[in-house]
């Protein structure tokens, strides 16, 4: 076993002699390293994590952490089982379980680039390439064969057929059947962001004053510049400013609604 000297191996895990461990490397008790894996600088394996033989494991990436989930509690954590043969490049995380009984599970042979995630209690088939940043929010089921370009995003419980291609910054909200290619979404407004509001404590007069104020701007009828003039008129107030000076200084144009 070649392990960095400044690498931490608590007491408890299980990590088999022919593994590499690098610089910084945190592994915790109760991970399970199979042979042949190698894990590069500052990588950390959280407890629970079951990772089979010959995985790469890069710089900053972190396999096994506590999921995303603002209803998670340690003692609900369930496992992140990891097959063979994968190799995770720089930062990439994924999350161990919280919800369904297996936890997360991720296949082989999967290459996961830098910065792409898989959520908890996902379950990831064998054979799949996740470009850099791709995410899989949690319980998405992506099958075997597939290819998620860079900056996907697919939504919770979606599942993705084998042999399937997801295009680039594409957003995946149902699921997307076998052997076909899924792109497109791009954004337009579709609604306040009414639940961010109240939990920042706006009231239920501001949240109606910028409902109306985006109304008069984007649904009147009027061109900008008088929807803007308009707007400063007939509902004055830090939230009607705030909005108002953002579309005046902006240089790419506003996304409108749909």
């Amino acid at each position: 076993m070649a392990i960095h000297p400044s690498a931490i191996i608590e007491d408890g895990a299980k990590v088999h002699a022919s593994v590499e461990i690098g610089p910084w490397t945190l592994v915790e008790a109760g991970a399970v390293i199979d042979a042949e894996c190698r894990l590069e600088s500052c990588v950390r394996i959280y407890g629970g994590t079951q990772l089979g033989p010959r995985n790469r494991v890069c710089h900053g990436a972190t396999l096994g952490s506590e999921p995303q989930d603002l209803s998670f509690t340690p003692e609900r954590g369930l496992p992140l089982t990891i097959g063979s043969d994968n190799c995770f490049r720089e930062s990439v995380n994924i999350s161990r379980g919280v919800k369904s009984e297996e936890g997360t599970r991720i296949g082989s042979r999967n290459y996961f680039m830098a910065y792409s995630h898989a959520g908890h209690d996902c379950k990831v088939g064998d054979d799949n390439i996740l470009a850099n940043t791709a995410t899989l929010a949690g319980h998405v089921e992506l099958a075997h064969h597939c290819f998620v370009s860079g900056q996907v995003a697919v939504h919770q419980f979606a599942r993705i057929g084998a042999y399937t291609m997801i295009g680039g910054l594409t957003g995946v909200s149902k699921d997307i059947p076998p052997f076909m290619i899924a792109n497109g979404q791009r954004a337009v407004l579709v609604g306040l962001n009414l639940v961010g509001l109240k939990r920042n404590g706006f009231t239920a007069a501001q949240r109606a004053r910028i409902k109306a104020v985006y109304r008069l701007i984007f649904r009147s009828g009027h061109r900008l510049a008088d929807g803007l003039h308009e707007a400063k008129q007939r509902y004055p107030s830090p939230e009607t400013d705030q909005i108002v000076a953002f579309i005046e200084t902006s240089k790419r144009g506003v996304t409108g609604f749909g």
